[in-house]
């Protein structure tokens, strides 16, 4: 009996924003629709993560309209999928349940059907409002769970907390934590649960023992999302596919591997060899790869890794015999659970189709590559890169101290930021979190949410000034100004609820965004009548000029034209 998977295509969000800055215009997107709609993936995640905010910041486009394009290009071919922050959204803020409920209801008529939904502190609370929101508009409750891993203390300092009778914390995030998660979200109305590993960190045993775990203890689909960065991205999905995962996330080739996810098309090769049926148009596939590696081209200036994927088409090409024994051999690895058999087999499979080499750096530090480049790219603006081992040592204790929250967005950056203010505070003989950011207070006081560990209440004490977790109360939310302008005809920032909603969520970029759009629509407007105006005004020349003389004296005398085309008169206005 042939089994099936469900393919999540992830390439017109998530890939394009972990490889190319999420700088494909509408234009560019357009041109690969009518292929999606052929290629029948199960769903296509195109929307949230860092696109609403892009769209508008750097393509001057409207997110909204991204969106609803995206649908009517592929028709009801394939579910689109957004990522939402759950009680955060997109950004820092907690949002009250009116705007979680706005977003979720125009994002859903608009043509979203499954909303995957992430806490960055797996705190079930501030997802629950969310999954209330998406069923109640008729949408699909996908349900993320963060993965993450405990942070590395070096012996001596496990031996250093011991002898001053603080011991550190381990097994944290234990097959258990995540399955309670799990079961969590499934009572609280969750249509499927996914393993989001945004870092790449979940090695092949670990993704195959999680899917096998959460498939026996639930009784809705599990989905498994990783990235390629470190180098487990491809083996982990194939032990999850072995171990039974109801959906896979993959990108098209030319728009996978690095730091995106596994290219669909090795993934339909494996599956191949072991019976399964994904139910992907292989040669749709193929002409968006083509039309991919095009656009990717347009892209270079944002493309990281500048070489490209091998050119390979599914349909008509065949592999090398060593290179297809390589897959039988992953297979039987995955299998077997040889995992480092397995990791072996698919890096040789990877560079035998030109994928980025794995990531050590990201590997040694077990922080998402994003985290680590901030943190780099900060150290650089000071001209104290020097310091960044020191920023990578000290990450552990940060985290530890913040209630060791999953390295997500936005905690990864609040807590690279920290880091990094610590490193410097220690190199100025100052103590640590002498500078601390405003986000990292409100981590620590609660803000956010409950941390998987609980934040001892004197450091909580010292950071932010309470001793109690405070949750944010969203009765003192202040809606963002909705200006009118006078100067443009009286119209309003904002247009409607969607812009309203841009508002909230991307205050600056919005604001800014929707400005240019009162702006050119009112310039617009202008020209619109000017060549109204001009329009008429020749329509009435050319009437004037087509009479006799006779005619023309007689409309003149009658008053029946506002302006006496004499021959002079004519003559300044470039006619005769």
């Amino acid at each position: 009996m042939t089994k099936k998977l469900l393919i999540r295509d992830l390439t017109l969000r998530d890939g394009q924003q972990s490889l190319f800055a999420t700088r494909m215009t509408q234009q560019q997107v357009d041109r690969v629709l009518p292929l999606y709609r052929e290629a029948g993936f199960y769903a296509m995640e195109v929307w949230g993560g860092a696109v609403p905010d892009s769209v508008m910041r750097y393509l001057n486009e409207n997110p909204w309209n991204r969106l609803e394009k995206i649908r009517e290009g592929v028709g009801d071919t394939t579910k689109l999928t957004a990522l939402s922050r759950g009680r955060n959204l997109f950004g820092y803020n907690p949002y009250p349940d009116d705007v979680i409920d706005g977003f979720n209801r125009n994002a859903i008529r608009s043509g979203i059907s499954i909303m995957r939904i992430f806490d960055a502190l797996n705190d079930t609370d501030n997802i629950g409002s969310t999954i209330t929101s998406v069923k109640e508009n008729g949408g699909i409750a996908d349900c993320a769970i963060c993965y993450t891993v405990d942070p590395y203390f070096s012996r001596f300092k496990r031996l250093k907390a011991l002898l001053q009778a603080k011991p550190l914390q381990t097994h944290i995030f234990t097959d258990q934590y995540y399955i309670d998660k799990a079961l969590k979200l499934q009572g609280m109305g969750a249509d499927m649960i996914s393993i989001k590993d945004m870092a790449g960190l979940v090695p092949p045993l670990r993704a195959g023992r999680l899917v096998r775990l959460l498939k026996k203890n639930l009784d809705i689909p599990v989905d498994f999302h990783t990235h390629c960065t470190p180098g487990y991205g491809l083996a982990s999905t194939l032990m999850a596919i072995v171990n039974g995962a109801d959906i896979v996330d993959t990108n098209i080739m030319s728009f996978s591997g690095g730091t995106a996810a596994a290219s669909f098309e090795i993934i339909q090769l494996f599956c191949d060899r072991m019976n399964i049926e994904t139910g992907v148009n292989r040669e749709a596939v193929v002409q968006i790869d083509a039309l991919l590696r095009e656009i990717r081209l347009e892209l270079a200036e944002y493309d990281q890794y500048k070489e490209f994927p091998k050119e390979f088409n599914i349909v008509t090409d065949k592999l090398p015999r060593d290179i297809d024994e390589l897959f039988e051999l992953a297979i039987a690895y995955a299998k077997a659970d040889k995992e480092d058999d397995l990791l072996s087999t698919c890096g040789r499979i990877e560079s035998y189709f030109n994928f980025p080499e794995p990531d050590e750096k990201v590997k040694e530090a077990e922080v998402p590559g994003g985290m680590y480049s901030n943190m780099l790219a900060q150290l650089k603006q000071l001209k104290l890169e020097k310091l960044l081992p020191r920023t990578l040592e000290l990450i552990p204790s940060v985290r530890m101290d913040a209630g060791c929250p999953p390295l997500v967005t936005p905690t990864s950056q609040i807590v690279g930021v920290q880091a990094v203010n610590c490193a410097i505070d220690e190199s100025k003989g100052q103590p640590m979190y002498t500078t601390k950011s405003i986000q990292f207070v409100n981590l620590v006081k609660g803000i956010y949410g409950k941390t998987p560990v609980p934040v001892d209440p004197e450091f909580r004490y010292s950071i932010a000034g309470v001793r109690d977790e405070t949750p944010y109360d969203t009765r003192f939310y202040k809606r963002q100004e909705n200006p009118v302008f006078h100067e443009y005809g009286g119209v309003k920032l904002a247009a409607d609820e969607k812009e309203e909603l841009l508002l909230e969520l991307f205050p600056a970029v919005a604001t800014d965004f929707l400005k240019r759009r009162v702006e050119q629509a009112y310039l617009d407007e202008i020209h619109r009548v000017e060549a109204e105006k001009r329009a008429a005004f020749e329509a009435e020349k050319q009437a004037y000029e087509s009479l006799s003389p006779e005619e023309k004296q007689q409309r003149l005398l009658e008053g029946l034209y506002n302006y006496d085309w004499t021959t002079e008169g004519a003559d300044t206005l470039g006619h005769s």
